[in-house]
């Protein structure tokens, strides 16, 4: 999954899990190996006897310079998106082991780095495989399609509050805050995007989410699912791809390409609204993600420098405030900002 670090000192707590659920048995020694990669929750490595698996658990207070806080209890609805995903595309989602919702913590099974590198570190290196972001755009929209309109899937995910503490507050109503001059048009998207409860969203897919696995992505952490707008998961992804282009400039034009190859495969499995709605409410939040990801609660670490923060801002504001209906629109913008700065 993510970069092992030193093995360290047994957890109480999960040591009475891993007994209990049998994946450490009477007399075996286990190794607790922490997990880099992830600012909401504590995960590990844990190997025992002849088996490894992943084992994950919520933190109360996110690891992020800002104060940002939310329930333990999305642990359970991490579990449930892979649950609900694996049942339909087994290759998309981790395989489940076990599960403890009061100690807010699942293991699940540990996929090696050898045969399923990051997509992030992919990208970060210049290694971009258009057809793979072809194929996230496609999955994903598969897995929006096949749990669009469900009345009992939207009942066992009862996350609007959730989603809010995650994602709108902090990313889009964190910035409003900062950026007064878009605020009320980024209030404006909070409210939009909060009413429109369509299909299962997994609600972080981030290149660093995703697994190229060798039968397609896989996606991890889904801590913020939630039964909402398709349209997030959409423009959240595709807004990576533009950021990168800032720190991996060799290769600007297959980020570019890859963008439009991931939002074409995506609309291409649309059949539960008419496409060029969901693009609409896409290509209008972009810009918003885009600037939240430099002025939010959880800026990108990789864009540092001030010229970077200033690109992203003066693509992301005028955007904002005319917002585009096609998800083309906002590459272009980008693109030119990225010709006019030489980058």
């Amino acid at each position: 999954m993510t970069s092992p670090s030193e093995p360290a000192a047994t957890d109480p707590d999960l040591a009475a899990f891993a007994a209990e659920q049998g994946l450490v048995r009477p007399g075996e020694q286990a190794v607790w190996t922490p997990l880099s990669g992830g600012v909401s929750s504590d995960i590990w490595r844990l190997d025992a006897g002849d088996r490894t698996v992943c084992v994950k658990r919520a933190l109360a207070k996110l690891k992020v310079a800002d104060d940002w806080r939310a329930p333990v209890s999305r642990n359970l609805y991490e579990w449930r998106w892979f649950e609900t995903v694996g049942a339909h595309f087994p290759d998309a989602a981790p395989r489940l082991v076990a599960l403890d919702p009061e100690r807010g913590v699942f293991a699940m099974a540990f996929l090696e780095a050898r045969d399923h590198p990051l997509w992030k570190a992919e990208l970060l290196a210049g290694r971009v495989d258009v057809g793979f972001a072809a194929r996230v755009g496609e999955t994903l929209g598969r897995i929006h399609a096949a749990t669009a309109r469900d009345a009992a899937l939207a009942a066992a995910f009862p996350t609007d509050a959730l989603f809010f503490a995650l994602r709108l507050d902090p990313y889009l109503l964190a910035t409003a805050r900062r950026r007064p001059t878009v605020a009320a048009r980024l209030e404006a998207l909070v409210a939009r995007t909060a009413g429109v409860h369509l299909a299962l969203v997994h609600g972080d897919v981030s290149p660093k989410n995703i697994l190229m696995g060798p039968r397609g992505p896989v996606f991890l952490d889904a801590e913020t699912a939630w039964y909402g707008d398709p349209a997030f998961d959409l423009a959240f992804c595709l807004n990576h791809l533009l950021l990168k282009c800032l720190v991996a400039p060799a290769a600007k034009v297959a980020l570019l390409a890859s963008f439009a190859a991931l939002a074409d495969a995506y609309l291409a499995q649309v059949d539960w609204e008419p496409p060029a709605e969901v693009e609409a409410r896409a290509a209008s939040l972009l810009p918003g993600l885009m600037l939240a990801r430099v002025d939010g609660k959880s800026p990108v670490e990789y864009l540092t420098e001030e010229a970077q923060k200033a690109a992203v801002r003066a693509v992301a504001e005028p955007l904002l405030l005319a917002p585009p209906a096609r998800l083309a629109e906002v590459g272009a913008a980008w693109a030119a900002r990225l010709e006019a700065a030489h980058v």
